[in-house]
């Protein structure tokens, strides 16, 4: 394992953005500060004034392992994710089987060791007969319980009312949820397809999907988690509807506690694309929630910006071109994302939407506390050098034989981006280099502070 001092570096972190140094020391972040000397034996990276942040921290992933690995795996996804920047994440519980006891999330873990190139956290899933497990459930296992408020695989939707209020009572830990109403969605692809036969086309699919429909939902969860007093997360928030239900202010209170109960992300698709889009890419952006209106769009991006949305994530699900290639009926819902999503979400900062430190706060700084992920999504003396340097002066342009997913493709693929990821650490070893991977995979386990 080498030492690092980055040099010259813009450092974006906890609402700053300051000139300075960094070094790293085995795996930990040693020092900070200005005009540091490099010691014998270190190597040295200039900077030359790029911004360097804390890797970012994606809640909401699925990287499809176990038993769906011909769209994506631990390995693969892992990869394309570091190459984006991200050195952590948490995955979810829908695969074949559902991660729906402790026996199989502590085997989803084993399974992961020494295969992941950024650190790892899984989720229990919830189903209408695991309240048992849930309950049972060592809250240091996992960030969270995953909620499927909404249609989803396998024996994975919680449609049965007296088993969700007892999740709510009961959990002990965040219950994060999908927030979509199955009949209602039922009823409009019945009318879509009455309408249309077979050929339902994508433009629809913000109207099956549809934004009373999501409402209806998320209004449900945040009822039943202010009845009980619950922690509440509602993943992938599409509309500006939704946004009226979530307070606005800063996740802490000045002696740094967790001051909302209940809380709001969405993620970057629903930042960068609209309806207008699906004339052009089709089911390439065909995801659920599904992506809606512009007026949509920028009611989120100002959330972001005004605090009421806590959380940037990506709900990275990817799926073979084979099965994005059906018709709209038959291709199924989710996008690869991972490779892209930091230099998306600094775009907005190209557009004067975002600035750079809400990036981080967002996608690192909030992760981490929502979920207790301990001593990491900070640039902090002691932490865990978890790190991305970007270059905002240097962009590129997406192409598909450079996507490092194993589904081989990108909503984004055409698409000209003003940032690229110059380098990532992990765990204080290079992972990344600007260019291709480096080493060994070098993730870990994410410990849970609770």
């Amino acid at each position: 394992m080498a030492d690092w001092l980055i040099r010259n570096a813009r450092l974006v972190n906890e609402g700053r953005e300051f000139e300075g140094d960094l070094r790293v020391r085995g795996e930990r972040i040693e020092e900070i500060g200005m005009g540091l000397s490099a010691r014998p034996g270190e190597q040295v990276l200039d900077a030359h004034g790029r911004w360097l942040m804390p890797g970012m921290i994606d809640d909401q992933v699925h990287f499809r392992e176990p038993g769906l690995t011909h769209k994506g795996d631990q390995a693969t996804e892992s990869a394309a994710a570091v190459a984006g920047g991200i050195t952590s994440f948490m995955d979810m519980p829908n695969t074949r089987p559902p991660t729906l006891d402790s026996a199989a999330l502590e085997e989803k873990y084993a399974h992961a060791a020494g295969r992941c190139r950024g650190n790892y956290g899984f989720y229990l899933g919830a189903s209408n007969d695991n309240l048992a497990a849930i309950r049972a459930l060592d809250p240091k296992a996992a960030p969270g319980i995953k909620v499927f408020m909404g249609a989803s695989t396998g024996n994975m939707l919680v449609d049965d009312p007296d088993t969700l209020d007892a999740i709510f009572r009961d959990a002990p830990v965040p219950i994060i949820t999908h927030c979509e109403d199955t009949p209602m969605i039922e009823a409009a692809q019945a009318a879509a397809q009455a309408r249309f036969g077979d050929e339902v086309p994508v433009s629809m699919h913000p109207d099956i999907r549809s934004r009373e429909a999501c409402l209806k939902s998320t209004r449900l969860a945040v009822s039943l988690a202010k009845k009980h007093g619950a922690r509440l997360h509602v993943l992938h928030i599409s509309t500006a509807d939704e946004l009226a239900l979530f307070e606005a202010g800063p996740l802490l209170d000045e002696n740094g506690r967790l001051r909302k109960r209940i809380t709001a992300e969405t993620c970057i698709h629903f930042l960068r694309f609209c309806r207008e889009d699906y004339a052009a890419r089709g089911n390439f952006i065909k995801c659920n929630p599904a992506i809606k209106d512009a007026g949509d769009r920028d009611a989120l991006i100002a959330a972001l910006a005004g605090d009421v949305i806590d959380v940037l994530a990506t709900d990275h699900a990817p799926h073979t071109l084979e099965e994005k290639r059906q018709p709209y009926l038959s291709a199924p819902s989710g996008l690869p994302l991972v490779q892209e999503a930091l230099v998306a979400a600094l775009e907005l900062v190209h557009e004067k939407k975002l600035r750079a430190a809400q990036v981080v706060q967002k996608f690192a700084h909030a992760p981490a506390q929502l979920f207790d992920v301990a001593e990491r999504g900070f640039l902090r003396e002691g932490f865990f050098a978890d790190l991305v340097l970007v270059d905002p002066f240097t962009g590129y342009t997406v192409e598909r034989e450079k996507v490092l997913s194993k589904c081989g493709w990108s909503p984004f693929e055409g698409t000209r981006f003003s940032s690229r990821i110059a380098a990532t650490f992990v765990n204080g070893e290079l992972a990344w280099d600007g260019q291709r991977l480096i080493g060994e995979p070098q993730g870990r386990r994410l410990a849970i502070a609770r």
